[in-house]
């Protein structure tokens, strides 16, 4: 039986590594709304450079593969901070919980960018400003509601599903829709090598206003391995490429430093992208009561002509 279900589970795979060549055979290049899908939620995985689809096991599983939900045995919070270039915000709340009633992990997460306030120009106010002398500003953000579910077929292969409520606004008029991810996670349980793949945001086009806009589809393969794995210190070596709907194949790769699981170094390459590369982060893991451990993570990541961003984020197992 179980020799049954391992064929399942990697037929399933199979079906994931096929589905996006139908996808992405129809794809633009540069035609997708709602990219804000695309920033990225942890500290930890930036530091990473985001090679993290085989290798999360914390609260931002909800994001990066929902599969991995089943590597986290607890309850978790997370918040996520993000300092974006022109004081754009983003900001990400997750809370995962294993729920034995329908016999795996379940995640809830929220997701909000917020561009402030924007100097409104056009051709009869040049300057931003109205006949008064009065300056004139406009708004815009995005957001997304999304639910999450991951469970394991076998004692080493898993699969996971979100579903996706995602709104863009801009001043009076906004866009809704929703879309979906699906991963998979395969555990060799030699020094914790892993092999996942993801593909997230799947849905319809959303409309805004008259004009219809596709989602920035993106299939990951990716994979992870502990080169130390001590009892006081932990190595592990990750990389990923991705396939996504509006741009060039990309590629990240990272190494995360542990010692006794509560101090992390991390580092990290993302190749083939329009400017940033370089990213470097680390982390803290502290006990804070009986059955509570606080995490602090903080990623800085090069953006090239934008200088850079940080990254901060916050995690509570409880």
């Amino acid at each position: 039986m179980r020799f049954h279900r391992y064929y399942i589970g990697l037929l399933s795979g199979v079906i994931l590594l096929i589905l996006p060549t139908l996808v992405f055979g129809q794809a633009k290049v540069g035609t997708t709304g709602v990219n804000f899908l695309e920033l990225g939620v942890s500290a930890r995985a930036m530091g990473m450079a985001e090679a993290y689809a085989a290798t999360v096991n914390d609260a931002s599983a909800i994001y990066y593969n929902p599969a991995a939900l089943t590597y986290v045995y607890g309850r978790e919070a997370m918040f996520t901070h993000i300092d974006l270039p022109a004081d754009i915000n983003y900001e990400f709340v997750g809370l995962v919980f294993p729920l034995e009633t329908v016999g795996g992990v379940v995640g809830l997460g929220a997701y909000a960018l917020s561009t402030g306030d924007i100097l409104y120009t056009d051709y009869f106010h040049p300057m931003g400003v109205d006949q008064n002398g009065n300056a004139q500003y406009f708004s815009a953000s995005d957001m997304a509601i999304t639910v999450s579910y991951g469970r394991f077929l076998t004692d080493k292969f898993s699969v996971g599903f979100t579903a996706k409520y995602i709104q863009e606004n801009l001043e009076l008029v906004s866009a809704s829709g929703w879309s979906a991810d699906v991963g998979t996670c395969y555990n060799s349980g030699f020094r914790n090598f892993k092999i996942a793949m993801v593909i997230s945001n799947f849905g319809p086009d959303l409309k805004f206003i008259s004009r219809s806009f596709p989602l920035p589809i993106n299939f990951k393969f990716g994979a992870s391995i502990d080169l130390l794995n001590g009892q006081a210190n932990r190595l592990t070596f990750a990389a990923e490429g991705n396939h996504p709907s509006d741009n060039l194949e990309k590629y990240n790769a990272g190494l995360e430093y542990r010692f006794h699981d509560k101090f992390s170094l991390r580092v990290g390459e993302r190749m083939n992208y329009d400017s940033d590369g370089f990213t470097a982060g680390g982390g803290l893991r502290l006990p804070i009561g009986g059955n509570m451990d606080l995490s602090v993570d903080y990623a800085y990541q090069d953006f090239g002509w934008l200088n850079q961003v940080h990254r901060f984020s916050i995690g509570l197992a409880f």
